[in-house]
């Protein structure tokens, strides 16, 4: 789960049905049209477990289905599990300074997302408000976090360890918002104490191996709890500001702020080999395009939990790519570990709220 820094994870907007008249959910197999609060466009609102989604163009969405997806979307769900499991290996694989495998991951992001977002979405990112601009950049610092962590995380423990860990971001979702006042189910608490049990066994056996891999594991779960506070915050914004130009400053913020770290940190940004050049243009290109923007682009008819149970294929994909292109193979007592955390958070995202964020990955 690198940090793809993808922040379209979080591209339909979070209502609670209790918050009012005018939040109202429409009936089964309708939409309503309401004026958008930034633009003034009418935008299409339809409902998603509990959830209204609103799209950007104010289009027409289908409501996502409860029962079997459609072949094509299990076939674009596929396409997005490789695309996304593609970069572990890669940013493990490429012979450049973490930080700066975390900057040019979003700079390569944001210089495809900003000019769209200029052309189209100019007016609505200078208007934002206050608060809607300051949660943005929240979002950004947050999001920054998450990659200065995990990134790192995959140069001292293996891919599916670091994968595995980093998905804790699912519990750190749920644990967020019991904090801000949301209930969470008893099945959540569980699917919690199993994940947390899986985390010690996974560290447990890697303290056996070095305190290189423990650390990296330390610095893996650290991920986790940055890019699950970035969901939250995401998801709060994005109530009232479109995908495009929220992602366009989320990313622009966290670009800034990892160059900045690097230049103060003395992390060379250049000179690379042209192959670690092409696997970061892979790394944006693969786990951005063909992952989270492919499973962005099926949440319009298929159940958010379903695709966040999806994407925890994830954590073997990338150990299976780990293992046949970087010849790194995790320790044979890692596998039952990992098998308690994948377990866990499935359990968490299961067992998710109406008003809980889905806890789709941000890498």
């Amino acid at each position: 789960m690198g940090p793809g820094c993808d922040a379209r994870h979080v591209a339909w907007a979070v209502r609670r049905i209790s918050a009012g008249p005018s939040y109202a959910v429409p009936g089964p197999g309708k939409a309503s049209a309401q004026p958008d609060r930034v633009t003034g466009r009418g935008q299409g609102v339809h409902t998603l477990l509990g959830l209204r989604l609103i799209s950007d163009s104010g289009e027409r969405m289908t409501q996502p289905s409860a029962g079997r997806p459609h072949p094509g979307d299990l076939a674009l769900m596929a396409v997005g599990v490789l695309g996304v499991s593609t970069s572990g290996p890669l940013i493990a694989a490429t012979a450049a300074p973490a930080l700066a495998v975390a900057f040019w991951r979003n700079a390569i992001s944001i210089g495809l997302v900003g000019p769209v977002a200029l052309a189209r979405h100019l007016r609505e990112i200078t208007g934002m408000g206050r608060r809607s601009r300051w949660l943005s950049v929240s979002a950004g610092a947050l999001l920054a976090a998450h990659f200065a962590f995990w990134v790192p995380s995959l140069s001292f423990t293996s891919v599916a360890s670091s994968t595995a860990l980093v998905t804790m971001q699912a519990v750190w979702v749920a644990v967020f918002s019991r904090l801000a006042g949301h209930q969470v189910s008893a099945r959540a608490w569980v699917g919690m104490a199993i994940a947390v049990l899986g985390v010690l066994a996974v560290t447990g056996v890697d303290l056996t191996v070095s305190a290189h891999a423990l650390l990296g594991d330390g610095l893996a779960l650290a991920g986790g709890v940055f890019s699950g506070a970035y969901v939250v915050v995401g998801a709060t914004v994005r109530r009232e500001v479109s995908t495009t130009a929220y992602t366009a400053l989320c990313y622009g913020v966290t670009a800034l702020l990892l160059l900045a770290v690097c230049l103060l940190g003395g992390v060379p940004l250049s000179g690379y080999r042209a192959s670690d050049w092409a696997r970061l243009a892979a790394l944006a290109l693969g786990a951005q395009l063909l992952g989270h923007s492919v499973f962005n682009y099926v949440l319009r008819r298929v159940s958010p939990t379903l695709v966040a149970l999806t994407i925890l294929l994830e954590v073997p994909g990338a150990g299976l790519i780990a293992a046949l292109f970087l010849h790194q193979v995790p320790p044979a007592a890692t596998l039952p570990a990992l098998a308690l955390v994948l377990g866990g958070i499935g359990l968490v995202i299961s067992a998710r709220t109406p008003e809980e964020p889905a806890p789709i990955p941000a890498e």
